[in-house]
């Protein structure tokens, strides 16, 4: 009856992924105005990230451009953004703080520590693309396809939360409450923006609805600012309010230079910690997302492929004055839902970021945030597994707490420990239900005892094992035949041990037949009281190299 439930449970996810699903055929009209929607979402997110981080903004939009493009060419999933992100820009947001210290701390003028922190920025995310590029060579990606299921729910759901809070910033001033007037207007033009996304792709797919949504709510917005100056919040307003220093976002192109940070090795025991960690988490955020967009578009990406070009955009980033990032599910979300398939739209909407900042900042700047955060808070909808909050009494209690941990773990502490906790629970409840499998049909034949094993043999079913014999009432020659077992890990073989020795104190022989190739190499210090019996030509794997 479980099954049941659970095998139609997992009917009506699989029903969700298919209305996610985008029936546009890959082509390169999609791909441009899929990544020019892109470009204009990846903007505001990139210069509230760079506030995160304590740079300047063209830091981070530097770093959306490179990320976009050198993942876009040589990673492993067309279709799948990569920028500047939070989850990057957290980790190295204390760095910047401790370089920026130890500087005031040596009375240094603001110039040179404002130098100096870049340099110690750019030179860990030179070292966090080395670590990355070193997994992918190691061909480690592919161990992203062993998360289970309910971790990528809790994961894809704490993510979409994650969103939607990043969008609530969007409504404040100096962190007061936007004036009633100014928040009705936002408001309104973003529910317009939400509605074009809407409706607009039952009357006509030929461009991305939510890019129409855009242009019409600037065009909207203009107009309301020209009779009623600041009525409508713009991007310029929003990075004005973090720092009202910066006049404009334009910038120009990102050019070569060598961080400045000290050949020591106490500044390299310094950016060690954090390049390792940005390394670990944009790695889980890219894989991971990598895996939703393979279920969403029904084709096959490349692990260990994508961690080789993630490294390789964040080493690019170090010498071109990026803060670095990873894969970003809202944007990459935004991109397959308005047909961008194609490694082409990756590249369009990095180059467009690129002209937005350099030659049309003025016209980006007037963008209302009520248009981005509408566009955004639809990515949300989209992402949130809404059948995972109907879920009780349908699958396991077990792991609708692993769901439920993962996403409030990825919420309120960090998506590398969220994952890592998920697995971890997910295991554990693993090795406790197959640990109460383990079962042995018993017979008497030529006057041995065989015992045909079958269930795995581990940590979790050891106790279950050793109570399946009879050592006293067996014959002197007794068989465990593991046709259909296997010894997984070490605990198994001293419950093996154990049972061995049980028998020799009644003087009696013990016969292991069928063990695999691995088995029979961990049991070879027991040969001496042991018989094996190996099938040469049995091997177990648990993930190829071609799943990478």
């Amino acid at each position: 009856m479980n099954q049941k439930k659970h095998s139609n449970e997992l009917t009506h996810t699989e029903n969700k992924l298919i209305s996610l699903r985008i029936s546009k055929p890959r082509n390169l009209k999609n791909d441009v105005l899929s990544g020019l929607t892109v470009a204009l979402a990846l903007i505001p997110e990139a210069i509230a990230f760079s506030f995160v981080a304590g740079v300047n903004p063209k830091v981070g939009l530097y770093a959306a451009f490179m990320m976009g493009l050198i993942t876009a060419i040589f990673g492993g999933r067309p279709g799948m953004i990569s920028g500047s992100t939070g989850a990057v820009a957290v980790i190295f947001a204390p760095l910047v703080a401790k370089v920026v210290e130890m500087g005031k701390v040596a009375g240094l003028s603001s110039e040179v520590i404002l130098q100096d922190a870049l340099g110690y920025l750019f030179s860990a995310v030179i070292l966090m693309g080395l670590i990355q590029i070193l997994f992918g060579v190691l061909k480690l990606g592919k161990f992203i396809r062993l998360v289970p299921h309910p971790v990528m729910l809790g994961f894809v759901n704490g993510l979409a939360i994650i969103i939607f809070q990043a969008q609530l910033s969007q409504f404040t001033v100096n962190g007061q409450i936007l004036e009633m007037s100014s928040l009705i207007t936002m408001c309104t033009l973003l529910t317009l923006t939400m509605l074009i996304s809407i409706f607009l792709p039952k009357l006509t797919k030929a461009v991305p609805a939510t890019l129409v949504g855009i242009v019409v709510v600037s065009v909207i917005g203009y107009f309301l600012n020209k009779f009623s100056p600041g009525s409508v919040r713009t991007v310029l307003d929003f990075v004005q309010d973090r720092d009202p220093s910066i006049l404009t976002i334009a910038a120009g192109l990102p050019s070569f230079s060598l961080p400045t940070m000290p050949l020591s090795l106490e500044a390299l025991k310094l950016i060690f910690p954090y390049a390792v960690l940005a390394a670990a988490v944009g790695l889980i955020e890219s894989l991971m997302t990598l895996t939703l967009i393979d279920e969403l578009t029904e084709t096959r990406g490349h692990g260990n492929k994508e961690c080789i070009g993630q490294g390789l955009a964040n080493l690019v980033n170090g010498f071109f004055g990026g803060m670095g990032g990873c894969a970003m599910i809202g944007q990459s979300m935004i991109n397959i839902r308005g047909g961008g398939r194609g490694r082409s739209s990756g590249i369009s909407a990095a180059i467009f970021l690129l002209a937005f900042v350099s030659f049309g900042s003025s016209f980006i700047e007037m963008i209302p945030l009520a248009a981005l955060v509408g566009v955004m808070f639809m990515v949300v909808i989209g992402t949130f597994e809404w059948s995972s909050l109907r879920l009780h009494g349908k699958i396991p209690l077990s792991d609708i707490i692993v769901i439920t941990s993962v996403s409030i773990i990825t919420v309120y502490v960090d998506l590398a420990i969220a994952v890592l906790v998920g697995i971890i629970m997910s295991a554990l409840v693993f090795a406790w239900e197959h640990g109460k499998s383990i079962e042995a049909k018993k017979r008497v034949e030529d006057k041995k005892t065989i015992y045909d094993l079958k269930g795995p043999l581990f940590f979790g079913s050891v106790t279950s094992f050793k109570d399946l014999f009879s050592f006293k009432d067996d014959e002197d020659h007794v068989v465990i035949d593991f046709a259909e077992s296997r010894i997984w890990d070490h605990s198994g073989i001293e419950a093996l041990q154990n049972i061995t020795e049980r028998y020799q104190q009644y003087d009696k022989k013990l016969h292991l037949l069928n063990l695999s190739k691995e088995c029979a190499v961990l049991l070879k210090r027991a040969d001496s009281i042991v018989e094996l019996s190996v099938i040469e030509d049995l091997e177990w794997h648990i993930v190829d190299d071609s799943l990478g």
